[in-house]
């Protein structure tokens, strides 16, 4: 079977991050972090973010869902049901504050809709967003560090390690895909058909996350499912070629996963999905294992096929 997958040829084009890019995310982060201050010498005002607490009552009834501690709401907001927000402008901290509302009534609740009420809240702080200067003040709150030039240079490395991984990862996938071309295999009509079975329930996967269905997309998209799948077909076929040559440098060179690195590859999935060892255990099972152990492999051939390659980096 003819295969090459040493030796290879390829250009890494290193983008080197500019300041402009650098002013850019520092601007992001501000718009991202306002500065938030406690106002302690005035009552209320509009555009206010207070901390309250309340608890609702209909015919001196406390009914569910109309109670909260500690919630955060922007006064002007608009985010609670008409009336309430003006009522508790002009007020202190600690102030008790009885305000009275009527429900709308097309309310989403049945049994509150144009009924009045009262709710009994606390006001226990009242506080400003406002936005930094980028000085040493806004180093030290937002970015952790003394001054505003040490988070710039922090910062800036770590924009380049990202736009190096990033770059590193799209080199690896050109190279593993330059190896694929050069396998002498012709996928069959039931391999392509499995991909795009796989590539199907991984968009309705991921239109489910969405809100959305497979049927609901195609209407947005003024398309059908067989259309999609067609325009999948070559796409299903270069992937089912890149996994035949994962499978033939496996083979080659005895590449094996060892408990250790599956071990890494699982923590390190738990870190993504901000999960436990022990909230895992429920879907680990031997499809996800040999899933664990298939993506170590994958990323052990990209690695070998990347040190065995001859790279011309540019800037």
């Amino acid at each position: 079977m003819s295969f090459t997958y040493r030796g290879l040829h390829a250009t890494l084009d290193r983008h080197i991050v500019t300041g402009e890019e650098v002013d850019r995310q520092m601007e992001r982060l501000r718009q991202q972090n306002p500065r938030i201050a406690v106002i302690t010498d005035r009552p209320t005002e509009n555009g206010d973010e207070v901390v309250l607490d309340y608890a609702g009552f209909c015919d001196g009834v406390q009914f569910p869902g109309g109670t909260a501690e500690n919630q955060t709401l922007v006064l002007g907001s608009g985010m609670f049901i008409p009336g309430f927000e003006e009522q508790l402008l002009d007020k202190v901290c600690e102030e008790e504050v009885t305000v009275h509302v009527t429900f709308p009534e097309q309310y989403h609740s049945a049994d509150l809709a144009g009924k009045a009420a009262e709710f009994k809240c606390k006001i226990h702080q009242i506080r400003v967003k406002t936005q930094y200067e980028l000085d040493d003040t806004f180093a030290k709150e937002v970015g952790g560090c003394e001054t505003f030039a040490e988070m710039r240079e922090k910062l800036t490395q770590s924009l380049q390690s990202y736009t190096d991984e990033r770059g590193e990862m799209d080199l690896q996938d050109r190279l593993l895909r330059q190896a694929a071309d050069t396998l002498d295999f012709t996928p069959t009509d039931a391999q392509i058909e499995q991909e795009l079975d796989e590539q199907m329930q991984n968009l309705s996967a991921q239109l489910a996350h969405q809100g959305l269905n497979l049927q609901m997309y195609c209407q947005f998209m003024n398309t059908t499912e067989d259309k999609l799948r067609e325009e999948a077909r070559p796409n299903a076929v270069q992937n089912v070629k890149i996994q035949a040559a994962i499978e033939q440098v496996i083979s080659i060179e005895n590449l094996e996963a060892s408990k250790e690195e599956i071990g890494e590859a699982v923590a390190l999935i738990c870190r993504q999905n901000d999960m436990t060892l022990e909230q895992l255990k429920p879907y680990y099972d031997a499809q996800f294992e040999a899933a664990v152990v298939r993506s170590v492999l994958t990323s052990k051939v990209m690695k070998l096929i990347r040190d065995a390659a001859e790279i011309t980096v540019t800037e």
